[in-house]
C-alpha cells in the first residue's frame, strides 16, 4: 500500500485564519476609531460649553487655549501640521507671503481641515486680500461652524470692506459662542431711543 505524504504548508494552513484575523483587526480598528472620534467630538462639545459658561475672562482664556490646541491637533497628518506650524512661525516673523505659500500647500493636502483655511484667511487679511480672506473664513466656518476665530476674522474683513452691518452680525455670532472674545469691544451697541 502506498503511503500518502503529507506536505506541511504553513502558509496555506493559516491563510483562512489570517483573513479572519485581518478582518477582526480591521473591525476593532474601525470601532476604536469611531469611539475615539465620538470621544473627541464630546470633548470638543464640552470645551465649547465651558467656553460659553466661563464665569471670568481668565477662565475663558484657558478654555480658549485648549480649543486652539484641539483645532491645531485636528490636522490629518504630521506633514500638514508641520506646514501649518511653519506658516505660523513665518507669520510671526512678518513673512506673510512665505506663510501663504505654505498654507496653500496645506490646503491642497487637507481641504477638509478647518484650521488651515482659518490660518490662510488671517494671512490673506494681513496681505489686504480681503475677498480671498473672506472666502477662506467662510470655508473654515463651513467645516467648523463654531470657529470663533474665523467668525471674528470675518467680522474684521467685512468691517474693513465697509460692510459694517454684516461684520457686526458675524461678531455677534462669535460672541454667542465665546462671550469673552477679545474682539467684543468692536461691537457697536444699538443707540437708544430719544425721549
Amino acid at each position: 500500500m502506498a503511503q500518502e505524504t503529507f506536505i506541511h504548508d504553513p502558509i496555506s494552513m493559516h491563510r483562512p485564519r489570517t483573513g479572519l484575523i485581518g478582518f477582526a483587526l480591521l473591525a476593532v480598528f474601525l470601532i476604536l476609531s469611531s469611539t475615539l472620534s465620538v470621544r473627541a467630538s464630546e470633548e470638543k462639545d464640552a470645551l465649547f460649553a465651558a467656553l460659553k459658561s466661563a464665569p471670568t475672562e481668565a477662565e475663558a482664556r484657558l478654555v480658549e487655549d485648549q480649543i486652539w490646541w484641539f483645532w491645531l491637533g485636528e490636522a490629518p497628518d504630521t506633514e500638514t501640521r508641520h506646514l501649518v506650524d511653519e506658516a505660523m512661525r513665518k507669520r510671526d516673523n512678518y513673512d506673510f507671503e512665505g506663510a501663504r505659500l505654505l498654507l496653500n500647500d496645506a490646503v491642497k493636502r487637507a481641504p477638509d481641515y478647518a484650521e488651515v483655511w482659518n490660518q490662510r484667511a488671517f494671512i490673506l487679511f494681513l496681505q489686504d486680500k480681503l475677498d480671498e480672506a473672506l472666502e477662506d473664513a467662510d470655508r473654515a466656518l463651513e467645516l467648523e461652524p463654531r470657529h470663533f476665530g474665523a467668525l471674528s476674522g470675518k467680522a474684521h474683513i467685512l468691517m474693513r470692506q465697509g460692510r459694517v452691518e454684516l461684520g457686526q452680525k458675524a461678531l455677534r455670532q462669535a460672541i454667542e459662542i465665546y462671550p469673552f472674545i477679545k474682539e467684543r469691544n468692536m461691537l457697536i451697541e444699538p443707540k437708544g431711543e430719544d425721549l
